[in-house]
């Protein structure tokens, strides 16, 4: 079997890389939210890749079963990202929270958990440092940065 090198990414995720029996280096990268990318470098020049395959989790999970992986029933996507005390995490706005439709300051977030929304990714569109005003809606995903307990409280705040 051979080694894994993994990569700890703040605010992107993990890379994992190996080299196979015949040379080829294989990389992916598991972003926070679940979604992945499958590298291949270039022979030549090891920091570029010839071809990257984009995953959504769904796809990560079928792609598993094909190569002969065993099934998970559940993947762990709220792992929290520790950098001296510092928490970083992707929160999902599920469809019914009672925070869909307003704004990130009647939230008020940072009063109660401690936790600040430094973005907020709505489909292919983020939005850096969104104010108090900023609303939010069913599927964003806020990046929250706080105390590992804040993350876990703003999280259930968001979850119905």
């Amino acid at each position: 079997m051979p080694d894994i090198t993994e990569t700890k990414l703040p605010g992107v995720g993990v890379r994992l890389e190996f080299t196979t029996e015949s040379g080829d280096r294989l990389g992916v990268l598991v972003h926070r939210g679940g979604r992945r990318e499958i590298m291949i470098y270039d022979e030549v020049d090891p920091d570029r890749c010839t071809s990257v395959l984009h995953l959504e989790s769904n796809e990560t999970q079928a792609l598993s079963e094909m190569l002969g992986g065993s099934r998970i029933s559940e993947v762990i996507t709220g792992v929290e990202q520790e950098i001296e005390g510092l928490s970083i995490d992707w929160l999902n706005v599920p469809e019914g929270s009672p925070f869909v439709g307003k704004s990130i300051g009647a939230g008020m977030f940072r009063t109660k958990t401690g936790v600040s929304i430094v973005a907020v990714v709505r489909g292919s569109e983020t939005f850096a440092a969104p104010g108090p005003d900023f609303v939010l809606s069913a599927g964003d995903v806020a990046v929250a940065v706080g105390t590992s307990p804040g993350i876990k409280d703003a999280r259930t705040m968001l979850h119905p």
